[in-house]
């Protein structure tokens, strides 16, 4: 049940007839893992911690830099040198005293992975590298468990939802095959912060359509953002029958 002090603190929610008291029930018993809390992972904490999501397992083996503040909201100027996870959920626990912090510290290989997945309901992937995202993919299909991954450079931005629980879902490997060696990561492209601010609240109100039940997730959609013409474009994604990592083959 939800005491008084819950009943309050979510009360503009609770108010909502998408959500009502069953709805943040659900948001309560969930288990949610961010793998990043850099600009994606930032606001994504945040609201799902502020929203009540009643367990938040945190992955990160970074430390807090000077260069991060400009857009990494969840720390400030006294975090850095400290590990990204605790100066966050140092910044969380503030937020919201009602809710459970897992931390997971150092860098997750493919058993912890595996095990970090399999130990939670939903997994936001707000990482910034393509070796991460193929391997929370991996996981997520392997365990069953819903994937919503965003990415943001320069000024785009991407957001699309992978879940293995529905037939007709592509997994992340459908969508962007093996990548690219080449690809930049923000320190040497740039990236403006609003933008994966914009990008990383998108993540957490996907989450959070699917912890309730509401909504229409972004399942085979993929939301594209071009902050600098203030554009947003939607393709359709379709699974891929031979994918490698969710086709028949290897389901």
């Amino acid at each position: 049940m939800l005491n008084d002090q819950e009943l309050l603190r979510y009360s503009r929610q609770i108010l909502l007839q998408h959500v009502d008291i069953d709805g943040q029930l659900r948001l309560k018993e969930s288990r949610v893992l961010i793998v990043g809390l850099g600009g994606l992972g930032s606001p994504v904490a945040l609201y799902l911690a502020a929203a009540g999501v009643g367990e938040l397992h945190l992955a990160d083996f970074d430390t807090v830099d000077l260069t991060n503040l400009q857009r990494q909201i969840v720390h400030d100027t006294d975090s850095v040198g400290l590990t990204k996870v605790d100066s966050a959920i140092r910044r969380l626990s503030a937020i919201n005293p009602e809710i459970t912090l897992v931390a997971h510290r150092t860098a997750l290989d493919e058993d912890s992975l595996a095990a970090a997945v399999a130990a939670v309901d939903l997994v936001l992937d707000c990482s910034d590298n393509f070796s991460t995202r193929e391997a929370v993919n991996a996981a997520c299909v392997a365990a069953g468990k819903p994937l919503v991954s965003g990415a943001a450079i320069r000024l785009e931005g991407q957001l699309s939802v992978f879940d293995p629980r529905r037939p007709e879902s592509p997994c992340y490997h459908c969508l962007y095959g093996h990548g690219s060696e080449a690809e930049l990561t923000c320190s040497e492209a740039g990236v403006v912060g609003p933008l994966v601010g914009l990008v990383g609240s998108l993540q957490a109100l996907e989450a959070m359509k699917l912890l309730v039940g509401f909504g229409e997730p972004l399942v085979g959609r993929l939301l594209l953002i071009d902050a600098l013409g203030s554009r947003f474009r939607e393709l359709r994604v379709k699974r891929d029958p031979g994918c490698s990592v969710c086709g028949p083959k290897h389901a």
